[in-house]
């Protein structure tokens, strides 16, 4: 049974901008080292923090439906991606507290890019 399902879209220009005007400041609040260092090993790293963005901000509106849910930080959704494996979800703090509550069992993501935006989709699954 789906229990929740989040879509959204980032443009990498803005995260550009961000990284320019708060470089590290804006990293250390958004992403795990793990994520920095994935994006930060790649061509344009922009567009991997982008794509981390969307699926955090698509993950946020599949946990979404309570209180509490609000109050999910940007690292507690962790974005994980290994060589040979879809990228995966992976939840810290109150994030997995509101997994637990909705009873998730599975998760489902996919990011995607252009040269200009970045976009995610989350499905959560109970059984």
């Amino acid at each position: 049974m789906i229990v929740g399902v989040g879509f959204d879209l980032v443009e990498i220009e803005r995260v550009e901008r961000l990284l320019d005007g708060k470089g590290e400041r804006a990293l250390a609040r958004l992403f795990v080292d793990n994520e920095v260092a994935y994006a930060t090993a790649r061509a344009r790293p922009a567009m991997h923090l982008a794509a981390r963005v969307a699926a955090k901000e698509a993950a946020f509106k599949a946990l979404s439906g309570s209180e509490s849910a609000r109050l999910i930080g940007w690292k507690e959704i962790e974005v994980v991606s290994r060589p040979g494996h879809a990228p995966e979800l992976v939840f810290h703090g109150r994030a997995l507290q509101r997994a637990e509550v909705l009873g998730v069992r599975r998760h489902w993501l996919t990011l995607t890019h252009t040269d200009s935006t970045a976009g995610a989709f989350v499905v959560l699954e109970a059984d």
